[in-house]
């Protein structure tokens, strides 16, 4: 089974890397969430892969780790600016933001998925997630930084779960929307797609 590596990252030997990834592209509520992460190739936390593979647990021990050892920021774009662009678009700001807030200049930019961006220094990989530490390592930041965002909306929004569904359109997520409504961190422009 393929697990993050510094192969990728070790193309550019001399180079200040920073790996990307985003969490919440396919969420029916709340931000798109994208991480930059600078990881130290002198100290390598042990167990770091892609967050979909990890346990929530694990990726909380990890995400606290990461935040203590490496350089690392985000960057957030909100259900109402998805609606007046699209998630492409606001994808892609989410992953500017997070490399424009990173403490440290980075020369290169490996980011996960394939979209394409101006930036000479961005290198889109597919299956990154997978394949480069330094994105492994941001996807955690992503989807931990969003799932807390979620957690603290649904103290305000019980009716949804989003304790449990993190805003996806889970089967319970969807019956709440036709029981309740959709509030104000729902991607309005997503309800076609989700049938509601």
């Amino acid at each position: 089974m393929q697990t993050p590596n510094l192969f990728l990252e070790q193309q550019w030997p001399k180079a200040i890397i920073a790996g990307v990834d985003e969490a919440g592209r396919g969420s029916l509520a709340g931000p798109v969430v994208a991480a930059a992460v600078i990881i130290q190739q002198d100290h390598l936390i042990t167990g770091i892969n892609d967050s979909k593979k990890l346990s929530r647990a694990t990726r909380e021990s990890l995400y606290n780790q990461i935040i203590h050892h490496y350089s690392w920021a985000v960057g957030i774009v909100s259900a109402a600016e998805i609606d007046q662009t699209n998630i492409l678009i606001a994808t892609k700001k989410a992953c500017i933001l997070a490399v424009a807030n990173l403490s440290i200049l980075a020369d290169i930019v490996l980011i996960d998925g394939n979209m394409k961006f101006t930036d000479a220094r961005y290198r889109s990989i597919i299956n990154g997630d997978n394949l480069s530490l330094s994105i492994a390592a941001a996807s955690i930041i992503a989807k931990v930084t969003r799932d807390h965002l979620m957690f603290e909306l649904d103290q305000q929004f019980p009716q949804y779960l989003w304790h449990r569904n993190v805003g996806y359109g889970t089967k319970q997520h969807i019956n709440a929307i036709k029981q309740y409504g959709l509030s104000s961190y729902h991607r309005k422009s997503f309800k076609l797609k989700s049938g509601i």
